[in-house]
């Protein structure tokens, strides 16, 4: 499957002629799963800028919440692969 879209010309559809939404699915799905995700992200970031801008804000408070819990000794961080294993645990039941 193709990691990304070709780029377009210009010329390649006259004025009264423009891509339809179908179209541009089609196109979206024949992409790997990675490129999907990738156009997705961006697609949704062009929604709002003003709120991406927010929800950054947000993950950044949040981020230095739980980095202060772990240097205090509130919470004790464990390793990526035993973190995946609870979740794959939890979601199993």
């Amino acid at each position: 499957m193709p990691t990304q879209l070709e780029p377009i010309a210009e010329d390649a559809y006259p004025d009264h002629m423009a891509i339809s939404i179908d179209q541009i699915t089609d196109a979206a799905l024949a992409l790997s799963s990675e490129a999907r995700a990738l156009l997705a992200d961006r697609l949704v970031e062009s929604l709002d800028p003003l709120q991406d801008e927010e929800i950054q804000q947000l993950w950044a408070v949040e981020a230095q919440r739980r980095l202060d819990e772990v240097r205090s000794g509130r919470v004790k961080p464990i390793d990526g692969a035993e973190a995946l294993e609870r979740v794959h645990r939890s979601v199993a039941r």
